[in-house]
């Protein structure tokens, strides 16, 4: 779990690096996923199922205006990576002033743009009924912290490129930690309920953007910012907006799968559907937590003996970054299989006076969630195949590919199959379209990969 000077990533041992990247990466994805699943539980236990739904609503949004910046800490901390590889620390520093330039101009313009048109886009993304007025609450709140985390998700990105991931764990377990006691204070002590959910969410941004200022302006970061690095290069805004689409692309298809599952669950059972869906939403965040924090402990690995030339270390990283993500995957998979429905009764109130309506809401949910969550989830074991071959071509700084094997799952297959799936088989026709999406995906990139590290990765340059 050491942080290690960046040069490190080109002559360690490809299975140490890995772990002492990925772990540190794994805790932190961990804490912020159980930061959103024990939040999801506190405001289902303390407000009810409708508040997990509103905020089921509200994450797409949110989410992809925060994956801004996320887009543009993944694309430049390529450029970063591949640069510090290259023993071009003067790129490094202008594409890291740049990056925080470019995330606060893109963040505020398009928060902006969300509080204008919010009665528009809640309904539009299934805050219909009953589920509202607890959505625009929350929406509007946490809209405000939004370019908080914006810069909190591109500074953690470049933590990683340096080589520090202790740090970059350190940044996610902030904000996790700080909204689960503001949680409590907020909803349980004060009864603020949707408000102060909310709130602790936005405060919880700040407490982060806090620390990762605190890194940057510290002897911890070898990247020193002067004023003329904030100012903005064209070949640098290019290079970073090319790769940082894939990811940028990658949220927006997950924003649109959001926007159409929320409608097509609310038209096949009501908000108890889209409460279903939600409970899903989480575990998708939470429960694979160790395969992401594997690829994006794998990214620096890659990126900078891409730069340095050392392909066949890039060719042992991709195999060994598939092994580790994989038996992880499992282990996640058999857990879900075995004990859905103990996983959905934790979101669930099981207080004595619960009116009619919440009570039947819940029973709904426990009799949906097990089919539900087993579909979702079964191809879990192979997809580290698709994340790491996706990853690695992001890595590189070949955007193309790497745009068109992100987009395969949700982009080309999934979305697809929801439009087309539930009109034969109903709710049944949904759980199943991630599965066979999962694997259709993991089969294109598996072969594009293999043919790719063929004509690369042989020999050392």
């Amino acid at each position: 779990m050491a942080n290690l000077p960046a040069e490190q990533l080109g002559s360690a041992p490809i299975g140490k690096l890995l772990v002492q990247q990925a772990v540190p990466a794994s805790i932190g994805i961990l804490v912020m996923s159980l930061n959103v699943l024990v939040d999801s539980i506190f405001v289902g236990n303390w407000i009810g199922s409708i508040a997990i739904a509103a905020i089921n609503v509200v994450l797409p949004v949110s989410f992809f205006i925060g994956a801004l910046g996320m887009a543009i800490g993944i694309g430049g901390s390529s450029i970063i990576s591949r640069a510090l590889g290259a023993e071009n620390k003067a790129k490094a520093v202008k594409t890291f002033g740049n990056q925080i330039t470019l995330t606060l101009l893109v963040t505020i313009a398009m928060v902006s743009l969300g509080l204008y048109f919010v009665d528009t886009l809640i309904p539009a993304f299934g805050g219909k009924g009953s589920i509202f007025a607890p959505a625009k609450i929350y929406y509007t709140i946490v809209l405000y912290g939004i370019p908080l985390l914006a810069l909190n998700m591109m500074g953690s990105s470049v933590i990683r490129a340096e080589g520090k991931p202790k740090f970059a764990m350190i940044a996610m377990i902030v904000p996790s930690i700080s909204n689960l006691f503001l949680d409590y204070l907020f909803i349980n002590v004060l009864n603020w309920g949707m408000h102060g959910a909310a709130w602790a969410t936005t405060i919880s941004y700040l407490a982060c953007c806090t620390y990762v200022t605190y890194f940057f302006l510290s002897k911890n970061s070898e990247l020193r910012l002067t004023l003329k690095c904030f100012l903005l290069d064209l070949p640098i805004i290019k290079e970073i907006g090319s790769l940082g689409f894939v990811t940028l692309a990658r949220q927006a298809t997950t924003s649109v799968v959001y926007l159409l599952m929320n409608n097509i669950l609310f038209n096949l059972g009501g908000e108890a559907m889209v409460a279903v869906y939600a409970i899903i939403g989480r575990m998708l965040m939470f429960a694979l937590f160790p395969v992401f924090g594997v690829t994006q402990g794998f990214l620096p690995i890659a990126g900078y003996n891409y730069g340095a030339k050392h392909f066949i270390r890039v060719r042992e990283s991709i195999n060994t970054a598939i092994k580790y993500a994989a038996i992880l995957a499992t282990v996640v998979f058999l857990g879900l299989f075995i004990f859905p429905s103990e996983i959905a009764s934790l979101f669930l109130s099981s207080k004595a006076d619960l009116p009619a309506s919440e009570l039947a809401i819940n029973s709904y949910v426990l009799e949906h969630i097990p089919t539900a969550m087993r579909w979702v989830f079964a191809a879990s074991p192979i997809i580290a195949l698709q994340l790491i071959g996706a990853a690695y071509f992001q890595a590189i700084g070949k955007a193309i590919p790497a745009l068109l094997l992100t987009l395969t799952r949700q982009g080309f297959f999934f979305i697809p199959l929801i439009l087309v799936l539930p009109g034969y088989f109903g709710e049944l026709g949904v759980w199943i379209s991630f599965a066979i999406a999962d694997l259709m995906a993991t089969i294109v990139t598996g072969l594009y990969l293999r043919r790719e590290m063929k004509r690369t990765l042989l020999t050392d340059g």
